[in-house]
């Protein structure tokens, strides 16, 4: 709930902000910054809550802890790619990416009621997947929309200009 409400703050903010600086609305910045945010908060959690995020890794999976710590980095690295134009469309498609593959410790979170904060199983359980569920969805199509749709409108011509 805390990343939800950082993205929409923080977005609404920087969205007012470039309204009165610079007298228009560049919603797809301010979506790119606010995501960029709560990107770094939850990269946090990533280096605070180790041995809780360790647990919600899949069994199956090795190396749990740097698993956890490789997460965190590319969560920071998402969120400044997201503002370099050049790797901004792939970092896009890498975040998508990203999230429909931590989906898995997320459901399984839910499943053993993990608290990953204070690593046990005292979780609130399977009411988490009603919320986390569509907020995986909401971060997909939030990249989408601030990162890759709006590359592919405002790509630079490349029409050849014939000077005579």
């Amino acid at each position: 709930m805390k990343p939800f409400i950082l993205l929409i703050t923080i977005t609404l903010i920087v969205t007012g902000y470039l309204k009165l600086v610079h007298g228009k609305y560049n919603f797809t910045l301010a979506a790119r910054i606010g995501f960029s945010a709560m990107l770094l908060f939850t990269a946090l959690g990533h280096f605070m809550f180790t041995e809780g995020m360790a647990m919600m890794v899949p069994d199956f999976l090795p190396y749990k802890k740097e698993l956890v710590f490789f997460t965190g980095i590319i969560e920071i690295f998402g969120a400044i790619g997201l503002h370099l134009p050049r790797f901004r469309k792939v970092t896009g498609y890498l975040l998508i990416l990203f999230f429909i593959l931590i989906l898995p410790a997320n459901v399984k979170a839910a499943f053993e009621q993990i608290d990953y904060q204070a690593a046990n199983h005292n979780g609130s359980g399977l009411t988490y997947l009603w919320f986390r569920v569509p907020l995986q969805f909401l971060f997909i199509i939030w990249v989408y929309f601030s990162s890759i749709k709006f590359e592919k409108r405002n790509k630079p011509s490349t029409r050849i200009i014939n000077v005579v």
